[in-house]
C-alpha cells in the first residue's frame, strides 16, 4: 500500500464525476442541508466509516462531517479531527526545496550525486544523471520503493505494521530494481516519461537535510508550519499520531472485512507521506502557497510547470508540476491545483483555486477496495468539485 497507490483511480474526481455517479444512489444520500453536507453524506454512503470536509474562502469556512471515530464505540467524528495526509506531504517538501533554490543554496538542476555522492548506484541507477527536478516531478525513472513494502494483504500489514525504516533503507529497496527509464527521457509523444515515485521524495528529504544541516521535517516546521500557525500539523516518524483522530480502516478485497490500520510505524512513509494535519490547517497551507506567501514568483512558476502524467480514470487530463498537480474542473473554472494522499486506512483529497481564494480538503478514514473504492473516490471528488466550483 503506497501513498497515492490508488491515485490511478482518483486523487480527486474531475469533469466526469457526476456522470459516473449517476444511478448509484450515492448523490441522493441526504436530501437536506448544505451542498457540502450532502456531498459528505454521499461519501459516507459509499461505505466508509467516517469523513470530514472543510472549505475555506474569503467569506469564511464551512465544515461537514459524517460517520464515526471508531466503529466499536460509534462516537461521531469531532470538529477539527486530525488525519494522515499521505502524499500531500510532497507539496510541503517541494515548497521547502524551492525556498532553498530561491535562496541560492541549491538548484533544481543539481544532481542527486551533488548532495548525496555515491548513494544512488547499481542496477543501472545513477545519481549522477538524476536531477532534483526529476525527483520532484517523478521523471527520475527510479523504482517506487513502496511497491515492495509488505502491506498488500491483511496478514502482511498486521505482521509488519511496526517495522521501522530509515531513509537509506527505503532507497535501498528501490535500488534492488533497475530504473523504469532514463532520467528525463522523452517518450514517443515528445513529453518526458513519467512514473509516480515515492523514492524521489525520500531522496529530496535527504537532500534538504544535507543542504541545511537539519532534518527535513524540522525545516518544514520552521519555514511553513510555525509561520502559518498550523498548530495541528506535524510529521510522524514512528507510531505517533498527534491530535484527536478517527480510527483508519483498510479493506483488502471488494466486500471484505475492514482491518483497523490506525496503529503503524510511519517511518515507511518518510518525506514522501508522513504528514498529520487537519482540513483547516491544510487549506490554510494551500491558500498561503497560492497567495504568494511561501515562494518567490520565479520558484512558484517552476512549481507550476507541469508535464503530462500517466494517471487515468477520473484523473485523466491531470498534469504534474513539482509536488503539485493540476486537475481539470467540470464547471466554468478551468481547473485547480492540489495533490492528494492515501495511506492504509486514510484517504485525503482536496485542492485550491489558482488565485488561492478558495480551498477544500476532504479526509476519509477508510480505504475501500474494488467497486466500493471507486465509488468512494468519485464521491470524494464530487465534494472537491462542488466546493471549488462554488461562487
Amino acid at each position: 500500500m503506497s501513498t497515492l497507490s490508488r491515485a490511478r483511480r482518483g486523487v480527486a474526481a474531475g469533469v466526469g464525476a457526476v456522470a459516473l455517479l449517476a444511478g448509484t444512489g450515492v448523490a441522493a444520500a441526504s436530501p437536506g442541508g448544505t451542498t457540502l453536507q450532502r456531498d459528505v453524506d454521499a461519501v459516507r454512503a459509499a461505505g466508509v466509516t467516517g469523513v470530514l470536509a472543510e472549505t475555506s474562502a474569503p467569506g469564511g469556512t464551512e465544515e461537514a462531517r459524517a460517520g464515526v471515530m471508531d466503529v466499536r464505540t460509534g462516537r461521531p467524528i469531532p470538529r477539527g479531527a486530525s488525519f494522515r495526509g499521505g502524499s500531500n506531504t510532497k507539496t510541503y517538501v517541494a515548497t521547502v526545496v524551492l525556498q532553498l533554490v530561491g535562496e541560492g543554496r541549491m538548484s533544481l538542476e543539481d544532481t542527486v550525486d551533488r548532495w548525496l555522492p555515491g548513494l544512488v548506484r547499481g542496477n543501472g541507477n545513477d545519481g549522477r544523471k538524476i536531477t532534483v527536478r526529476n525527483l520532484l516531478q517523478h521523471t527520475s525513472g527510479l523504482y517506487n520503493y513502496t511497491h515492495d513494502l509488505p502491506f498488500e494483504t491483511r496478514e502482511d500489514l498486521d505482521a509488519h505494521r511496526f517495522d521501522h525504516y530509515t531513509s537509506e533503507r527505503l532507497v535501498g529497496l528501490a535500488l534492488r530494481h533497475r530504473p523504469e527509464f532514463e532520467p528525463g527521457e522523452t517518450g514517443p509523444d515528445g513529453n518526458p516519461r513519467w512514473s509516480y515515485c515515492n523514492t524521489g521524495y525520500v531522496l529530496a528529504g535527504m537532500i534538504v537535510e544535507r543542504v541545511t544541516g537539519h532534518r527535513w521535517d524540522e525545516e518544514v516546521m520552521r519555514r511553513i508550519v510555525r509561520p502559518l500557525g498550523l498548530t495541528h500539523t506535524a510529521f510522524a516518524h514512528g507510531v505517533e499520531f498527534p491530535g484527536r483522530h478517527p480510527r483508519g480502516y483498510q479493506q483488502f478485497e471488494d466486500g471484505g472485512p475492514l482491518l483497523d490500520a490506525t496503529a503503524m510505524d510511519y517511518s515507511w512513509a518518510s518525506s514522501a507521506g508522513n504528514l498529520v494535519t487537519t482540513a483547516a490547517d491544510h487549506n490554510r497551507f494551500l491558500r498561503a502557497l497560492f497567495g504568494g506567501r511561501l515562494l518567490r514568483p520565479a520558484e512558484f512558476a517552476e512549481m507550476r510547470r507541469t508535464v503530462p502524467d500517466d494517471l487515468d480514470g477520473s484523473l485523466a487530463g491531470s498534469r504534474y508540476g513539482l509536488g503539485l498537480m493540476w486537475f481539470p474542473l467540470g464547471c466554468s473554472k478551468a481547473g485547480y491545483w492540489g495533490h492528494g494522499g492515501d495511506t492504509p486506512g486514510y484517504m485525503t483529497r482536496g485542492g485550491v483555486t489558482p488565485d488561492g481564494r478558495r480551498a477544500v480538503t476532504v479526509n476519509v478514514s477508510t480505504q475501500l477496495d474494488g467497486d466500493a473504492g471507486d465509488r468512494e473516490d468519485l464521491a470524494a471528488g464530487v465534494v472537491v468539485r462542488d466546493a471549488l466550483c462554488a461562487r
